[in-house]
Order: C-alpha cells, then sequence, then structure tokens
C-alpha cells in the first residue's frame, strides 16, 4: 500500500485527473452492464410469455402484454401487431419490426462508447504528464550542479513516466470493459433481431385452409 501512495504521489498533478477519469469510466462501465443484465433477462422473460400468445393468434393479449412490458421487445412486438390489422403482408411487418429496432439500438448502445473515450484520454493524459514531467526535469538539470545533473534527470524521468504507466493502468481495464460491454450489447441485439424472425414466421404463417390475401 505504501508503494501505491508513493508511486502516486510521485507522479505529479496529473494523476489526479487520471484517476477521475479512470472512477468515471468504471462507474458507466459497471452502470452499463447491470442495464445490459437487465434487458438481457426481461427481453428474454418478455419473449417466452409472448410466444404462447402468439402461437394461438391471441393479438389482442399479446399486444396488451407487450404495452405493459416495458421491454425493448415488447415495444417492437407491439408495433408490428398493430400493423397487422391494416396489412397481413409480411414486408410490412418486417418493415414496423425494423423500425422498432432501429429505436431501440441507440438506446442499448447509450454510453457505452464513453468508456473507450475515457480510456484514450487517459492514456493521453498519462503521455502529457510524462512530457510535461520531462519538460520541468530537464529545465531543472539545466540550472544544477554539473555532479548532480545525472542523478537528478534519472530521478525526475523515473518520476515523470508514472504518469504514463499509471494512464495505461486506467485505460487498459476501460478498453476491456468496452469490449466487453460492446459484445453484450451486440448479444442482446442479435436475440432481438432473432426474436423478430420467429414473431414473423409465426404471424405469416397460413394455417391449413388459408388462403393468401394477395
Amino acid at each position: 500500500m505504501d508503494s501505491i501512495v508513493r508511486f502516486f504521489q510521485e507522479g505529479g498533478a496529473f494523476m489526479y485527473p487520471i484517476a477521475i477519469v479512470m472512477a468515471i469510466g468504471l462507474a458507466i462501465a459497471v452502470e452499463r452492464f447491470i442495464f445490459l443484465m437487465k434487458e438481457k433477462s426481461t427481453n428474454r422473460r418478455a419473449f417466452d410469455d409472448m410466444l404462447p400468445m402468439l402461437q394461438k393468434r391471441d393479438l389482442r393479449n399479446a399486444l396488451n402484454y407487450a404495452n405493459s412490458s416495458g421491454t425493448k421487445i415488447g415495444n417492437i412486438f407491439s408495433a408490428a401487431i398493430t400493423r397487422i390489422p391494416g396489412s397481413q403482408r409480411r414486408e410490412e411487418i418486417e418493415y414496423a419490426l425494423e423500425e422498432g429496432l432501429m429505436e431501440a439500438i441507440p438506446q442499448l448502445e447509450k454510453r457505452t462508447q464513453y468508456v473507450a473515450t475515457l480510456a484514450n484520454i487517459a492514456t493521453l493524459m498519462g503521455l502529457l504528464g510524462t512530457i510535461m514531467g520531462l519538460i520541468a526535469a530537464f529545465t531543472a538539470v539545466a540550472n544544477a550542479a554539473p555532479a548532480e545533473k545525472a542523478a537528478l534527470l534519472s530521478q525526475s524521468i523515473s518520476v515523470a513516466m508514472n504518469t504514463t504507466a499509471f494512464g495505461l493502468m486506467a485505460a487498459i481495464p476501460l478498453i476491456l470493459l468496452h469490449s466487453y460491454l460492446q459484445t453484450k450489447t451486440n448479444e442482446i441485439i442479435d436475440s432481438i433481431e432473432m426474436a423478430g424472425v420467429k414473431f414473423l414466421n409465426i404471424i405469416t404463417e397460413r394455417k391449413p385452409g388459408q388462403t393468401s390475401s394477395n
């Protein structure tokens, strides 16, 4: 612990903004993780509950459930179900599903890109702190006694490099978290698209004896 405190203190003023950037990035990552896990669970449950209604063509109850579920997949199915009475064409229903998905994707991806941006900021701030530290080191060496220059320069460079190290220590976890969150987001989007395909196939499937409306 003493080594960590000393490392932080010797890094200079840039260590504090890097720490703040790291804390903000971690907070966003945790919030997004909780949100995505909740979305995955609630969307799965909503689809499982609505599937029997759709298979029975009980569109009224399916619509009521979709409107009250408060889920992304419920909103998408609701938009598609309301389109059905006006048109039985597969293309029209598919357009409604795509429209609902386009509205859902930005909400699922919201703030995730901030994690990657903050990782880049942490890296750049670490480099900037090192450069500023080196400038101060060379300025101090220029005014030092010849016998002290080598030792002073070595010590100053070591301290200046602390900010780069800390910037990378902050950036690497944030980059990994961003990649993980992006993967989870894509999984949810893919599952919603698959649910939409199943919905479309069930709704447009012809029952025995049913003739095309076209």
